[in-house]
């Protein structure tokens, strides 16, 4: 019997190298795997549905399976994940000290809906007391769901041909919360500045107190594909998750190290005492936690016609985590 053909769109990561290089293969299915940056397979999907299954921005999936005949669904796994706090900015010379001070300031956003804004504003309202309509936000680029925001969420669109950072830098803006570090604080600008310079204790705090571990990108089958044969999802599923576990023996051979880092070993230490032995988890139980976060903020942001379940966004086949090798779990 012949192969499935299938086109999978996603990033170029350690987490999925074996499945790039075919070390891995997905039962059933002969894979294209179409490496390219996530902000362009997110733009093509959207608008044209071009891929069988893709990486895609949790948020608008969230936001698009809420809504009457979704084009896809998803599998937990999880391509980009990141803890959000080390990309708040501010202009130095706004008085701004912490994160209550970011109530009735201007702040700027790429994009209102991207799923970094999305955990972001959740700190913010839940961890400083800031509501998303106690701030006037401006955006840097077009929505790209077009989803029509709630009457009291101020938002306006940046000039054309202007960056953020830029803005920030001149004071246009307060404040700022972005998926990277904008350019004039890169440049060195002594009037752009991290809210929290020391966001990695930031950061490790909040995961202890909340366990939610920020999650940017799911991956999704188009509904087409998942219809006529469902069970792609759940083979996908499995062979995403043997090639994550494929990049942890890699990566844990420390004495020849496979990663660009002098301390590979004693960070890698750390994110398993803090995180645990799967320190980039699969799955759901694992991730409830940061998923219902991301149900909780797309809904109260406006980003969902009602309050999603996690059951509502994925597979049923893919709803049970898949054990790793060593009785740990994907």
């Amino acid at each position: 019997m012949s192969k499935l053909k299938l086109t999978f769109a996603c990033g170029p990561y350690d987490r999925t190298q074996a499945l790039r290089d075919g070390t891995v293969q997905v039962d059933g299915v002969d894979l294209n795997y179409v490496t390219m940056q996530p902000a362009e397979i997110f733009w093509r999907m959207l608008q044209y549905n071009e891929f069988q299954a893709c990486e895609m921005s949790l948020s608008n999936t969230t936001s698009m399976m809420s809504g009457p005949n979704p084009p896809f669904i998803a599998i937990p796994v999880y391509p980009s994940r990141v803890f959000r706090h080390g990309y708040f900015f501010i202009n130095t010379e706004k008085g701004i000290k912490s994160g209550a001070d970011l109530k009735g300031k201007r702040g700027g956003v790429p994009e209102y809906s991207m799923t970094a804004a999305v955990y972001m504003r959740g700190a913010m309202q839940h961890e400083f007391g800031v509501k998303p309509d106690e701030v006037e936000w401006v955006q840097g680029r077009a929505d790209r769901l077009g989803r029509k925001l709630p009457a009291d969420i101020k938002l306006t669109q940046a000039p054309a041909d202007t960056e953020l950072g830029d803005m920030l830098e001149r004071g246009e803006i307060d404040f700022m919360m972005t998926a990277n570090n904008p350019l004039s604080f890169r440049r060195g600008s002594p009037k752009v500045a991290r809210l929290f310079p020391n966001y990695a204790e930031v950061e490790k705090d909040y995961y202890r107190r909340t366990k939610i571990y920020p999650i940017m990108h799911t991956v999704v089958v188009r509904r087409d594909v998942y219809e006529n044969d469902p069970w792609v999802a759940l083979n996908l599923y499995q062979a995403l998750c043997r090639a994550k576990e494929a990049c942890y023996r890699s990566v844990m051979d420390t004495g020849t190290p496979k990663a660009s880092f002098a301390w590979l070993q004693p960070m890698i230490e750390e994110e398993k005492r803090i995180i645990g032995d799967d320190w980039y988890p699969y799955g759901i139980e694992k991730n409830r936690p940061s998923l219902e976060a991301l149900l909780q903020y797309t809904h109260e942001h406006g980003l969902t016609d009602r309050r999603m379940k996690i059951e509502d966004l994925f597979a049923p086949s893919t709803m049970r985590d898949i054990p790793l090798s060593d009785g740990q779990h994907v």
